[in-house]
This record gives structure tokens, sequence and C-alpha cells, in this order.
């Protein structure tokens, strides 16, 4: 692959990211990324598909990498298409996220990897966190599965 195809900012395609919205009882595991894109604001823990690696195995090593919590059984939740634009227009990043959903199982939360900062929140604390309405969204629509029921 050439270097140009490899690129995040200015893609020649879209980038597979996986995330995980790991509950802890009400409370949501959400981190403040340390990178581009959306460096400084308030998420879920998640990056990029390594080339062979199978989505749930992603979800796992991204969750553990970037807040060092292990989840149990995942069950998918939702797929969103996040396309970040410059102000000429033209795409910056383009991610199709699979996010997957669990209940944390082992570990205490911390940042690691490309995260500033982590933190559990209830659902009345969300608001505070100045989280995108495809965030918003996902998480809601993770608290719905039967495995939350």
């Amino acid at each position: 692959m050439s270097d140009a195809a490899d690129r995040r900012d200015y893609p020649t395609r879209p980038w597979v990211g996986i995330g995980v919205i790991a509950f802890d009882g009400d409370r949501v595991l959400l981190v403040r990324r340390g990178k581009p894109p959306r460096e400084g604001q308030w998420s879920l823990p998640g990056g990029a598909q390594h080339l062979g690696e199978r989505a749930e195995a992603c979800a796992r090593r991204e969750l553990f990498e970037e807040t060092g919590i292990e989840v149990g059984p995942l069950e998918l939740a939702a797929v969103v298409d996040g396309i970040n634009r410059d102000p000429t227009g033209e795409v910056r990043f383009h991610y199709t996220i699979i996010d997957f959903c669990g209940h944390r199982s082992s570990g205490e939360a911390r940042p690691g990897d490309d995260v500033a900062a982590v933190a559990w929140a209830l659902p009345e604390e969300l608001p505070g966190y100045d989280l995108t309405p495809d965030v918003l969204r996902v998480i809601a629509e993770a608290r719905e599965k039967p495995a939350r029921k």
C-alpha cells in the first residue's frame, strides 16, 4: 500500500474504527481524546482496526489500551459514519465506526494510549461531557440491548 492509502487525514478511503460502550451498572465509560480527530473532546473508547484483526478482538484491544478496562460478552450496538470536512469541504477524516457494548468485567479505568482522561458517567451526567449526537444516540441504543435488560 502506498503512503497516500495509509493516511488517516485526507484519506483515499474510509477507515474502519471500532468503539466500545462499556457499562458498569448505569455508568458508561467515556474518554477524552488526546489526538485528532476530536482532540480534547469526550467520546467512547475505540480506534482503527488492524489488517487481519477481527472486529471484536479490535474492540477488546482498543478498550484495554485506552482505558485498562476489560468487558465480558460484547454485542453489536450501532454503526456510525464519522466524516469530518475541512473549511474547503474536502474530507479530512472518514471513519466507519462499529460500536460494540458490554459490561466491565475487570480493570480500573485509567487513561492510556491516545487518551487524555477517562470518566464513568451516569445518564444524567452525559450533557456535561458535550458528546456528539451520534455518541449520545449509540449510548441510548446500547442501553436498550437485550444484555442490558
